[in-house]
């Protein structure tokens, strides 16, 4: 199983970005899948999360109001990165979680992909 995280880049304050995770085969079909991000020198936190049939959402503090968690029919979820700000600087992981629900938990999530570094300039 692979998880693939595209769309990361340059954007100034203020902007937005869209960040993609598509799974090499049917791994999201009957599981949440969630995004974290990881600074330099920080632990790798919780961004949002979404569950298996899309229906119920997660998010941080930080990034309620400006981020959005959805996913398509097959295998990509994606998050709509809005009003972004310096401290969303990071590299962002997208992760199949062991069952269902959207949950925070990093334990939860078995399956990671490689990050996208995402920078935002002020």
């Amino acid at each position: 199983v692979q998880l693939q995280a595209s769309g990361g880049g340059l954007v100034q304050a203020g902007g937005s970005l869209r960040l993609s995770c598509a799974a090499s085969r049917r791994t999201f079909s009957n599981n949440a899948v969630g995004w974290f991000r990881q600074a330099p020198g920080k632990e790798r936190d919780f961004v949002a999360a979404i569950s298996w049939a899309g229906g119920t959402t997660s998010y941080a503090d930080s990034v309620k109001g400006r981020f959005s968690i959805s996913r398509d029919n097959r295998n990509t979820v994606f998050l709509q990165m809005n009003s972004v700000k310096p401290e969303d600087t990071a590299v962002y992981y997208c992760a199949a979680a062991r069952g269902p629900i959207a949950t925070a938990q990093r334990y939860n999530y078995n399956y990671w992909g490689q990050g996208t570094q995402v920078t935002v300039s002020s």
